[in-house]
């Protein structure tokens, strides 16, 4: 039984602001949640300076990570990013914004290479293995990607500039980790981090626990082995495990407000914009063209969905003994996954944290027993 006294959960501040710079994604990946990729509407730029607004209202004594995250970035005009951009200036001067941006790399150009050189922009490159992995990233003509993938990440390798890969691991490569280890190895990438395929609003084959559990021993063993690779599932462990803040019992979650292109704000997940329910509504926390961000977390109990959560998170700390590690999860998932937000586990706890978990558990205590 938790105590319906205890502090909130969910941070009255954020570290992470996700930005619709566009709604238009130039492909149309099978496994793909966003409902209106098929239609450029751009971010204005009074949306952008109410953004930069919050972020300055908060006040806060640590960086905020601005990730422009579409649709598909940059089918944004590159005038008119940069003049989106041009709004957090000031503030990324001071070192209060860090700009981060998560591209499928086909239309990167030396011009867009330019800007991300000017304005420090931390790129994160979306590919999921080698060609045949890929098979589900395709444009709207139903053509394979991955060759003007490859492209974009030979012009950032060329140009110096370091970049990180999100890679969605599906059904029909769980059992292929070698092959996609071996393909990031030699990509030249920063680290990878790799997203077992959720449940989002969309019907497909899920992902077995035992697969998973596969998966992530072999990524660890790959480790344990000298495995060079940074691999971001297995560093956010690693982290955990040496880290005091680890035995820390009250957490907070950081609200990651995403604002869409009309200045439109959710909370908790960004996969819940453009949703609209009959049980919670369009997920909407306001507006930052006539509210700050800072105002819309400080009324932010008064949504259901939030108070939903926040409850589950203090379940979750009550009952679960991976909390410490996986803080609660995603709140996303939840609602994907089961309808609601006051629900503790799901498919993604049992499959991205709890088996990884399992998994470096195993490897450990063999390699223990091989030494002793």
């Amino acid at each position: 039984m938790t105590d319906a006294h205890a502090p909130p959960r969910i941070a009255k501040t954020f570290h992470t602001l996700i930005l619709q710079p566009t709604t238009l994604c130039n492909l149309n990946c099978a496994y793909c949640y966003l409902p209106d990729r098929k239609r450029q509407r751009l971010m204005s730029k009074a949306v952008a300076e109410s953004c930069a607004a919050s972020i300055a209202e908060q006040a806060s004594s640590s960086a905020v990570d601005v990730v422009w995250h579409g649709g598909e970035p940059t089918t944004t005009p590159l005038s008119h990013f940069t003049s989106l951009l041009e709004a957090f200036e000031p503030l990324r001067r001071a070192g209060q914004v860090r700009h981060n941006i998560q591209t499928n790399g086909t239309l990167l150009t030396a011009e867009w290479l330019d800007l991300f050189l000017h304005y420090d922009i931390r790129v994160g490159l979306s590919v999921d293995g080698p060609q045949a992995a890929n098979a589900e990233r395709v444009d709207w003509g139903g053509h394979e990607t991955w060759q003007r993938t490859m492209r974009g990440a030979r012009l950032l390798s060329a140009s110096g500039l370091p970049f990180s890969v999100i890679c969605v691991v599906t059904p029909a490569t769980i059992d292929r980790v070698n092959e996609l280890a071996d393909f990031f190895a030699g990509l030249g990438c920063e680290s990878v981090g790799f997203n077992l395929e959720e449940q989002e609003g969309s019907d497909r084959p899920e992902i077995d626990e035992e697969d998973a559990y596969h998966f992530w021993r072999r990524l660890v063993e790959r480790r344990m082995g000298g495995e060079v690779l940074r691999i971001r599932d297995l560093d956010r462990l690693a982290e955990h495990l040496g880290s005091a803040a680890a035995a820390e019992t009250h957490v907070v979650f950081d609200p990651i407000p995403t604002v869409a292109y009309n200045g439109q704000a959710v909370l908790l997940s960004p996969e819940l914009l453009g949703i609209d329910d009959p049980n919670y509504g369009d997920f909407v926390a306001g507006n930052v063209l006539s509210q700050s961000l800072p105002a819309m977390l400080v009324a932010s109990h008064s949504l259901r969905y939030v108070r939903e959560f926040d409850q589950a998170l203090r379940d979750c700390a009550a009952s679960c003994d991976f909390y410490s590690f996986c803080r609660g999860a995603q709140a996303g998932n939840r609602y994907f996954e089961l309808g609601t937000f006051a629900a503790t586990e799901t498919r993604y706890c049992r499959t991205t944290k709890q088996a990884l978990v399992r998994a470096a558990s195993d490897v450990l205590v063999r390699e223990e027993v091989k030494t002793t």
